[in-house]
C-alpha cells in the first residue's frame, strides 16, 4: 500500500478543498459586490478572473490543511502548530490570490 494514500483520503481532501474554495469564493464575491462600478476598458466579464483565482487559492489552502493531518495526530503541540501554519498559509493564499485576481482589473 502506498504511504501517501494511507495518509491522505480522497474524500477528506475533496471536502476540505471545497470548503476552502467556498470561503475564498464568498470573500471575493462579497468584495466584488461591494466594489464600485466597472470601467469599460476592463471588458464585460472582468469579475471572472478574480472569482476563479481566489477560489483556486482557497482550494489550495484546503489541500494544504489536509496535507498537515499527520501532524494533527501527533499530539497537542503539533496540532496547535499545524492549525496555526494552516491558517497562515490559507490567509496568505487568499491574499496573494486576491492580488493576482484583481491586478489589471480592479487594481491597476
Amino acid at each position: 500500500m502506498d504511504p501517501f494514500n494511507s495518509l491522505l483520503h480522497a474524500s477528506s481532501l475533496g471536502l476540505r478543498m471545497l470548503q476552502g474554495a467556498g470561503i475564498g469564493f464568498m470573500l471575493i464575491l462579497l468584495f466584488l459586490v461591494m466594489a464600485d462600478g466597472a470601467r469599460p476598458e476592463w471588458g464585460t466579464f472582468w469579475m471572472l478572473r478574480p472569482l476563479f483565482v481566489v477560489t483556486f487559492a482557497g482550494a489550495m489552502g484546503g489541500a494544504f490543511y489536509t496535507f498537515l493531518d499527520p501532524w494533527r495526530r501527533k499530539g497537542r503541540f503539533q496540532r496547535i502548530l499545524a492549525n496555526l501554519i494552516s491558517a497562515m498559509v490559507f490567509v496568505f493564499g487568499i491574499w496573494i490570490g486576491s492580488i493576482l485576481g484583481l491586478d489589471g482589473t480592479y487594481w491597476d
